[in-house]
């Protein structure tokens, strides 16, 4: 070991892993050394940047929270979530997305045809479609979370203006794979940019705007978890989101109704729905196990 150099470290590094080490987590950990010492020794990487670098890490450490995890948000604009997701969706289901930072436990039932807009501001949107798997057969009793930004671009566990679970909700649909419920047009907002993620943002000179989008997590027995957003069309940031999240496949349309005759039947609200309202058909294909 007297001898390492910058050329042999890295070898060096790999011999001390035991031969019993599982071997998913010795090829992991012996191609991320490989890229990081190489990276170190492809810039010349100075003392003054790799102290740096640990500060960042270490900031993004101390402003985590349960309500906001940083280390999320730091995967997330540096693209490294929706790498993993595209690496790992398959090609015969809907896409998946990244989960983004403000994800909770524990959101409340939603019945199919269920109101999540309840007392927000903004106008009414109906949400529907169906679950299937790749052959179009509809999924029974699959599981759906949906969880939202209000009309002012913020979560729930953002804004303390909004109750612990406003515009979240968990649904089972309907034997026909159906789901539906009504809600308001979640806003563009801003990714936290008031700590480290921001000094990364700041000093590329980049935005820290995302496209709006409802999030969706859907679970059957025999199928894979569904991890995605979906977004509509006309939104500005869609070609620039800060965290690369967007798929040509989750793009959807908001079409604007004025006739009351468009409300499908089973909503809990029924036709109580502000005017214009809008509507949106939104299908999901879960990939088998």
């Amino acid at each position: 070991m007297r001898t390492v150099t910058a050329e042999s470290i890295t070898k060096a590094f790999i011999d001390y892993i035991e031969p019993e080490t599982n071997p998913r987590t010795r090829f992991v950990l012996e191609s991320m050394v490989k890229h990081l010492h190489d990276f170190v020794r492809e810039t010349g990487l100075t003392h003054d940047e790799w102290r740096k670098g640990l500060e960042l890490l270490q900031k993004t450490g101390e402003i985590t929270t349960p309500e906001r995890n940083e280390f999320v948000l730091m995967s997330d604009v540096l693209g490294l979530s929706s790498l993993v997701d595209m690496v790992n969706s398959p090609d015969d289901g809907t896409p998946s997305s990244v989960l983004g930072p403000f994800h909770i436990l524990g959101a409340p039932d939603l019945a199919v045809g269920g109101d999540m807009k309840q007392n927000n501001d903004g106008a009414t949107i109906i949400v529907q479609g169906k679950v299937s798997d790749p052959d179009g057969k509809p999924i029974s009793g699959a599981e759906i979370e949906i969880w939202q930004t209000a009309e002012n671009g913020l979560y729930s566990n953002q804004d303390t203006k909004q109750e612990e679970y406003n515009l979240r909700g968990h649904m089972t649909v309907s034997d026909d794979g159906v789901y539906k419920f009504t809600t308001v047009r979640p806003a563009p907002y801003t990714v936290p940019d008031d700590g480290p993620v921001g000094e990364l943002l700041h000093a590329t000179g980049r935005h820290p705007w995302r496209p709006s989008h409802l999030h969706f997590i859907i679970t059957a027995p025999g199928f894979r978890s569904l991890v995605t957003e979906v977004f509509p069309s006309d939104d500005p940031y869609l070609d620039q989101d800060a965290v690369f999240g967007v798929r040509e496949k989750l793009v959807m349309e908001y079409v604007e109704q004025t006739d009351k005759s468009a409300i499908p039947t089973g909503l809990e609200i029924g036709q109580n729905v502000t005017m214009p309202f809008f509507t949106v058909d939104f299908d999901f294909i879960l990939a088998r196990q």
